[in-house]
């Protein structure tokens, strides 16, 4: 049976990681681009530091020196890192652990087209909705069923924007992703997670998972 990968992103304190890893997610973000949830890399080593060890550690960057994403893969330990501005694929090559690229997905979608020029040099795409010029962290949703079909097959793709425990399970179904990722839609406020959320969050992934199964 396929499983979807989970993503829980936008940690900001150690007890919501282990929320997170006590119900089952895969992966952890930190987001160490401008936010409203960035962390130093101090507080990003204090919410990472009591991570099994696998359970991969992400790190989410925008538009970063080289020497940034060096420091900050050596110093948590990051098993790979999220490029959230315009990298290009040479600076993806260059990065020091595999690379998830982000695509912001919205009117127009000519991203989309555009990806074949990362073959190579990412290891996933996360595809995120652009809303007001942000290509992502926004909470809003993308047309699900008008990606469905377009999406290259060459590289794992991982959905994002406005996914929670009321519509995760409708994701998995339209678009059979490699990952989901979810950081708003499971908190109380930004930066704070409500645990019980993730807990449904991680159920529904499971059970949509075996619907899909069963199909």
């Amino acid at each position: 049976m396929r499983r979807t990968r989970i993503k829980i992103c936008g940690l900001t304190r150690p007890e919501d990681t282990a929320a997170a890893v006590s119900s089952g997610a895969d992966a952890l973000g930190v987001l160490l681009a401008p936010s409203k949830r960035r962390l130093t890399l101090e507080q990003a080593e204090a919410v990472f530091a009591d991570v099994p060890p696998l359970v991969a550690r992400i790190g989410v960057f925008r538009d970063a020196t080289a020497d940034e994403v060096w420091e900050a893969v050596a110093r948590l330990g990051l098993t790979a890192v999220q490029f959230h501005g315009d990298e290009a694929p040479e600076t993806c090559v260059a990065a020091p652990v595999p690379v998830v690229k982000t695509v912001g997905i919205g009117p127009p979608d000519g991203p989309l087209a555009d990806l074949d020029r990362y073959r190579g040099s990412v290891a996933a795409f996360l595809l995120d909705t652009v809303v007001g010029g942000a290509s992502g962290g926004t909470g809003v949703t993308f047309d699900w069923y008008d990606v469905a079909g377009r999406l290259p097959d060459w590289a794992p793709v991982i959905v994002a924007g406005g996914l929670g425990p009321h519509n995760v399970a409708e994701a998995i179904r339209v678009l059979t992703p490699y990952a989901v990722d979810v950081c708003s839609g499971v908190e109380i406020s930004p930066g704070v997670k409500d645990h019980a959320m993730i807990d449904s969050l991680c159920a529904a992934v499971r059970a949509a998972d075996l619907e899909v199964a069963d199909v």
